[in-house]
């Protein structure tokens, strides 16, 4: 495994204190992966407030990819090729096939789903 790419399953999971999050968190870490986070599965997760301080500390621990230009028609083109209209989900699959990277998340399906549509193997962790 390269890297990891968190979706929004994966923030609510380590927001929600979750302990398998948190280990397979740890884990990443203790390898030296970084875990990525698209910025689009930032948006979806934050509220913002003192309520999401565990999603923070989490988040202090990954790099939050910004989507490009670019990435946006590379998405868009995911999502009618997978018939997908979950752009989030879509970005996720997209950012971890180009960087070769495992998901973890809590909607399994969906990134099989996308992953097959674009000819992509990953790795998937359920949480």
């Amino acid at each position: 495994m390269r890297g990891v790419t968190y979706d929004t399953g994966a923030l609510v999971a380590g927001e929600r204190n979750d302990r398998a999050m948190w280990a397979l968190h740890a884990g990443f870490l203790a390898e030296e992966v970084v875990p990525t986070v698209p910025a689009p599965v930032l948006a979806e997760a934050w509220r913002g407030g003192g309520r999401q301080a565990s999603l923070s500390r989490l988040l202090a621990m990954c790099e939050v990819e910004d989507m490009s230009e670019q990435q946006a028609r590379q998405v868009g083109v995911l999502a009618g090729k997978a018939a997908h209209d979950d752009i989030v989900d879509v970005a996720v699959v997209e950012g971890a096939a180009r960087r070769r990277d495992a998901v973890v998340t809590s909607n399994d399906a969906h990134i099989r789903e996308i992953a097959s549509a674009a000819n992509a193997r990953l790795h998937i962790e359920r949480v």
